[in-house]
């Protein structure tokens, strides 16, 4: 009878749970409230540098959890949206609830300071006091951007010669390429000191790479040495990847898989706003090109790459280009051009074995973000960091011009309109690729990495 008995609680425990069973409620313990308000107010502060320099919105929130919680005020209520941040805490039931609420100014990518912020956030966790970590937050706020003007907008100049090395592109070209995008970023840093709203910005530096290449066209088709070998193509093209560069597609889409989807919302909406300002700038400059007779009557077909070393060169240099625009350390450059490397290995294994363009994308991207997640908490390197670097050389920019090339040659001509639609329709599949590939690497390198910490720890112990 008692072993029938016994039988029937072991069946229905295996169904039900039993209320008796559960941990019992823990007293949450009395915390001055000057000193919440002083760390909810740190944490807060965090946060907000975090997503000011392009952190996604899932590490802004475990980031201010965190801190609050090494700081004994726990648990806490982080709330993101695209340009707002709130922070709610409640010591007890009894206790008025607190919260605070700030604007967050649109992202400017700083990966040296976003590096700094990831390791306060360490040292809280190990022990770090309020005091210290407040004067330390505030020491990092103030840090000024690594690199001066002049170096950013060389930088984007390279950037230019990156793709025509890419594509074989002539010294004269790349010249050309190299002028047109300092021209470019030299004009979008004296909007940017008007307080020009950056979609203006972007459509009058893809107009002056416009001009660039009507002029080259100009000079060419007159027969005028050495313009007759150059490509307005690679040009235009050069100047499309720089436009597209600066672009957080990896954080948005992190985000929108994360669950953040206001945040996401926001910056895919802030992402789709910035490409039309190109294409408002280039379709204008091409229009108006034609107007004065020199307009581009060229193929829409895709330029070749150029031999393997030069491609191999061109992606690292685009890479590291992009790290120092974004204000990254030596060690970070470093990583994001071996991480270009890889990805451009992978984007050409996958297309060589038979698979799209956006597929081959995603291939890349998936690669270097995944070792990228690897490597990076090991050499102390934000990983959205290097990963970002990695994949500009994957951005659609030839793809993008023969669409909009399509577009504007078209005219009344309806198969036209739609070829030319269609290489924009490609040209979104690859951005998505990239972005998609970029956060499923993030997230399948992450339990990897904790996996291969957790071992390298129990070996330590056991030596």
């Amino acid at each position: 009878m008692a072993a029938q008995k016994n039988w029937r609680v072991r069946l229905v425990e295996a169904i039900r749970v039993d209320a008796a069973s559960r941990p019992e409620t823990q007293a949450i313990l009395s915390v001055d409230e000057m000193y919440a308000r002083r760390v909810i107010e740190l944490a807060m502060r965090i946060a907000e540098a975090l997503i000011a320099v392009g952190a996604a919105a899932n590490e802004v929130v475990l980031s201010a959890t965190r801190v609050a919680a090494a700081l004994g005020i726990r648990p806490v209520h982080v709330d993101i949206t695209f340009n707002s941040i709130a922070v709610s805490y409640q010591g007890g039931e009894s206790d008025p609830p607190f919260t605070a609420i700030r604007v967050v100014r649109a992202p400017v990518p700083d990966h040296a300071k976003l590096q700094q912020l990831q390791a306060l956030v360490v040292d809280i966790e190990a022990g770090l006091a309020l005091p210290e970590a407040r004067v330390r937050f505030h020491a990092i706020r103030r840090m000024p951007f690594r690199y001066r003007p002049t170096v950013i907008v060389l930088a984007q100049g390279l950037l230019a010669v990156g793709v025509c090395l890419l594509y074989g592109a002539s010294w004269v070209t790349t010249l050309i390429a190299f002028l047109a995008a300092c021209g470019a970023a030299l004009t979008q840093r004296w909007m940017a000191r008007m307080h020009v709203p950056f979609f203006f910005s972007q459509a009058a530096g893809a107009l002056v790479v416009t001009a660039f290449a009507a002029a080259t066209n100009a000079l060419r088709t007159q027969g005028v040495a050495p313009f007759d070998e150059a490509s307005i193509a690679v040009i235009v093209a050069a100047g499309i990847v720089l436009m597209l560069a600066g672009m957080s597609v990896v954080g948005a889409a992190q985000d929108a898989i994360d669950g953040f989807a206001l945040t996401a919302g926001g910056r895919i909406l802030d992402l789709a706003l910035l490409t039309l300002g190109v294409v408002v700038g280039i379709v204008g400059g091409v229009a108006l090109a034609q107007r004065l007779g020199v307009g581009f009557t060229l193929s829409t077909e895709p330029p070749a790459l150029g031999p393997g070393t030069m491609q191999v060169a061109g992606v690292v240099l685009i890479a590291v280009t992009v790290a120092v625009w974004n204000g990254a350390t030596s060690r970070t450059i470093l990583v994001s051009a071996v991480l270009g490397a890889i990805a451009w290995g992978g984007f050409s294994a996958a297309a060589a074995g038979g698979f799209g363009v956006p597929i081959a994308s995603a291939a890349g991207a998936l690669i270097a973000s995944f070792v990228g997640t690897l490597v990076a908490h090991r050499l102390h390197v934000p990983s959205i960091a290097v990963t970002t670097a990695a994949i500009v050389p994957m951005v659609p920019g030839s793809v993008v011009y023969r669409g909009l090339l399509g577009i504007v040659e078209a005219e009344d001509d309806p198969i036209g309109l739609i070829l030319g639609f269609a290489d924009l329709m490609q040209a979104g599949a690859v951005g998505l690729a990239l972005a998609s590939g970029a956060s499923l690497g993030l997230v399948l390198g992450a339990p990897v990495r904790d996996t291969l910490q957790s071992v390298v720890r129990r070996r330590g112990r056991i030596r």
